[in-house]
């Protein structure tokens, strides 16, 4: 009988974990539940918006602004991945998540992480093409270019999570059921395993590490050619706007590219995770947050278009 019941015990494990979350304080959950809500509406209604203002205006139909909406797309999928269930646990009593849900949140959180790799690359490139050649921009970028680019973004970040929630189906989860996180990555999960997670670990390295060195290295190289015509600039007023606006720009790229590194690809990684959470912030919720406001707000095409829409309609 105890040879059953144990059994049945190391079943329910490998099915289900708890998600530890923030804090356990009641006064404490209810502000963060009230932050984190304001948080995950303003980067719907930014991210969402700029979908649909890009989509109904044909002056944005270019190839900045359509990797602008895809980028605003992914961050809103990042979002919808991680927020809700973190909302939903802050008043849960036993904050279950199944391993098929689990699978499901990292899948999501995961494709819009790697696409926005690849889409941050190509907007840093077209960007290097549209100030360093301007005359020649419509030939070197072209609308047809510009969507096989977009296209390429999607393949890795489909794959990529395939290949992770492929290789968990190797590991079984015979301990502790408690994941130190508020939401289902795979690196903690990796501590919950009776089978050694090496692979696992070897091929988030690897796999991570090439998406990430790839896109640093396109978006670097773009930035520094960008900022040696900047510096050529003749006006000091044309020169102060464009580094304001790389500036910004840049902070946000070093800023995701950064928190990503921190968790994925440095050694120790899976051991670390209690750092882990407080950077996991940026990347799915602040991020996701600025983003729509980092790339919209500084252009006055998208202002514009902003406000007609809001004069047409009201």
């Amino acid at each position: 009988t105890e040879n059953v019941d144990m059994t049945e015990d190391n079943y329910s494990l490998t099915t289900e974990f708890i998600l530890i979350g923030f804090t356990d304080h009641p006064k404490l959950k209810t502000i963060l539940f009230v932050v984190f809500l304001t948080i995950y509406l303003v980067t719907m209604v930014g991210n969402l918006g700029l979908v649909a203002l890009i989509l109904m205006e044909r002056r944005l139909h270019t190839p900045m602004y359509i990797f602008l909406g895809n980028l605003a797309l992914m961050d809103s999928c990042c979002a919808c991945a991680i927020t809700p269930k973190m909302l939903e646990n802050f008043f849960s009593k036993d904050r279950m998540i199944s391993l098929y849900e689990c699978m499901a949140q990292f899948y999501f959180l995961c494709l819009a992480e790697t696409t926005d790799c690849f889409l941050l690359a190509a907007m840093a490139y077209d960007r290097y093409v549209a100030i360093c050649s301007p005359l020649q921009y419509h030939t070197l970028m072209s609308k047809k270019l510009c969507l096989q680019m977009t296209a390429v973004a999607y393949i890795p970040g489909n794959l990529h999570p395939v290949i992770y929630i492929g290789l968990l189906f190797r590991l079984t989860f015979c301990r502790s059921h408690q994941i130190n996180h508020f939401f289902c990555d795979v690196l903690p999960l990796f501590k919950l395993s009776c089978v050694d997670p090496y692979i696992n670990e070897l091929l988030i390295f690897i796999f991570s590490g090439s998406v990430l060195v790839f896109s640093i290295i396109v978006v670097i190289i773009s930035y520094l050619c960008i900022l040696f015509m900047i510096f050529k600039m003749k006006s000091k007023e044309g020169r102060g706007k464009a580094l304001s606006t790389c500036a910004s720009h840049f902070l946000s790229v070093s800023m995701f590219y950064g928190s990503l590194l921190f968790v994925y690809v440095r050694p120790n990684s899976v051991k670390e995770e209690d750092k882990d959470i407080s950077v996991a912030i940026f990347y799915t919720l602040v991020i996701p947050l600025l983003n729509p406001f980092i790339y919209s707000l500084r252009n006055k095409e998208v202002i514009n278009a902003m406000k007609k829409n809001i004069r047409k309609n009201f």
